[in-house]
């Protein structure tokens, strides 16, 4: 007999977090969230099948396999951003890349510990947080079309990956102060690639308010949000 699957998805940044719940009773998006809202939340009381967390950090950079080193992983993490003594660094493989994401969530929040303390699986295990950008390459070849682009905007911060087909042309993140900043930056990386956002549709797997999406319509051929 066929078995539903009831799925969290759970997104934590410095100023609050947003889920997506997937269960026999419900599909939805909760929108961002602030931080004090966490221990009223009724969807993280129970148990699921499935606990995916994100956490919003900018300390992260992507590595070829076949030039990870585990005991350089620090250096590695250490040539594209700051890290500061004590910041443990983590890595993760990226099958669909052939690469491995080094990061460090020391982003200064503490959320994301809750979240995973709190929001447990059926069987009683943890999630283990995650970069964004693991979940960005993660659903990155899940996208139909073929000029891929998979975004996410919180806290100053895009997130960016973009792809033809099955090959990887970015992965970056970009310090953006607002939403327009953020769409400059993509618009910046697809015309350097050659890409045209006419023809293309952009997806985010954070949340969009109405005024955001109705900017990203007026270049792109679709907007989505995942």
């Amino acid at each position: 007999m066929f078995k539903n699957t009831d799925r969290i998805s759970i997104q934590v940044g410095l100023s609050g977090y947003s889920f997506k719940l997937d269960t026999a009773e419900a599909r939805r998006s909760s929108g961002w969230m602030s931080a004090e809202r966490i221990f009223t939340t009724p969807e993280f009381q129970k148990r699921y099948d499935e606990v995916e967390i994100s956490v919003f950090t900018h300390k992260c950079a992507l590595v070829p396999s076949q030039f990870f080193s585990e005991t350089s992983a620090a250096a590695m993490l250490a040539e594209v951003c700051t890290l500061n003594e004590g910041d443990p660094v983590e890595w993760v493989s990226v099958d669909d890349a052939a690469a491995v994401l080094v990061y460090s969530n020391a982003i200064g929040e503490t959320l994301s510990k809750v979240v995973s303390e709190t929001v447990l699986m059926t069987d009683g295990s943890k999630a283990r947080p995650l970069p964004e950008m693991y979940y960005i390459l993660k659903d990155l070849p899940r996208l139909s079309d073929y000029n891929r682009i998979l975004a996410s905007y919180v806290d100053g911060v895009l997130y960016l990956a973009i792809a033809q087909g099955k090959s990887l042309l970015l992965c970056n993140t970009y310090k953006a102060q607002d939403f327009t900043t953020a769409e400059y930056f993509i618009f910046l990386a697809m015309k350097k690639l050659q890409l045209n956002p006419e023809v293309s549709t952009i997806c985010f797997r954070t949340p969009l308010d109405e005024e955001e999406e109705m900017s990203l319509y007026r270049y792109f051929k679709n907007v989505e949000q995942i």
